[in-house]
């Protein structure tokens, strides 16, 4: 059974995939390797985890303006997750999403690091401002 989540669109698009979920912050500058899509922070929770070609589930950002052009140097690497949700985004994350063409959410209608669960089947839907549990 499906559930559909209503949310805000910051980066249009649309993707589906396998969810990687975390309840920390991340710092893409100096938490993430652009080159393999590794989280780096021996700190974070997903530390040693691969967010490539996932659907990155995530309270907020943080971090260093430059992490902007980390997603972007990502998205060139093919090393990018293939969504983003944000409980709430910041910019950082939010104009790394835009300029990289990484379909990009936020506000969801429910607590979204409680609802989704890693390996779960999502697809994100940034132009209608929604989120599918699958």
């Amino acid at each position: 059974m499906s559930s559909n989540i209503k949310c805000r669109s910051i980066s249009k698009g649309e993707n589906s995939g396998e969810a990687i979920v975390t309840k920390d912050s991340i710092s893409f500058l100096g938490g993430v390797d652009p080159k393999t899509g590794i989280v780096i922070d021996k700190k974070h929770e997903l530390y040693n985890e691969c967010i490539s070609d996932k659907i990155l589930v995530i309270p907020s950002g943080k971090g260093s303006t430059v992490g902007s052009y980390v997603i972007y140097q990502m998205a060139k690497n093919k090393t990018a997750p293939k969504a983003i949700i944000c409980q709430d985004a910041e910019p950082i994350i939010a104009i790394g999403a835009i300029i990289s063409k990484i379909p990009m959410v936020d506000q969801p209608d429910v607590d979204i690091t409680n609802t989704i669960k890693t390996n779960d089947q999502v697809y994100v839907n940034a132009d209608e401002s929604i989120i599918i549990l699958e």
